[in-house]
């Protein structure tokens, strides 16, 4: 039996491969502003391969997205006032 063939932890992508193709998480995580954070957690898990020997730019990565969640939560409160209020207004 061949032994299973390592995960391909790649590390940034070059300007190329940047612009021909980004993958749905890329897209996502782009619109976050945490691309730095997300490339140091692949570099991380490409030098370690242990999730534990890397967990300060986990952690990094994993505040820099609640931050964009809290901001973005906090803008649809803010359309949805917003509308409800043009609605209220409107009658």
């Amino acid at each position: 039996m061949a032994s299973p063939r390592p995960q391909n932890w790649s590390l940034r992508p070059s300007p190329r491969e940047d612009q021909d193709e980004e993958g749905p998480v890329d897209q996502m995580i782009s619109r976050t502003s945490c691309m730095e954070q997300h490339y140091a957690v692949q570099e991380g898990m490409a030098d370690h391969q242990d999730w534990m020997k890397f967990q300060s730019q986990v952690q990094t990565f994993k505040d820099c997205v609640m931050i964009f969640q809290k901001a973005w939560k906090e803008q649809l409160m803010r359309q949805a006032q917003a509308a409800a209020l043009w609605d209220t207004e409107s009658t």
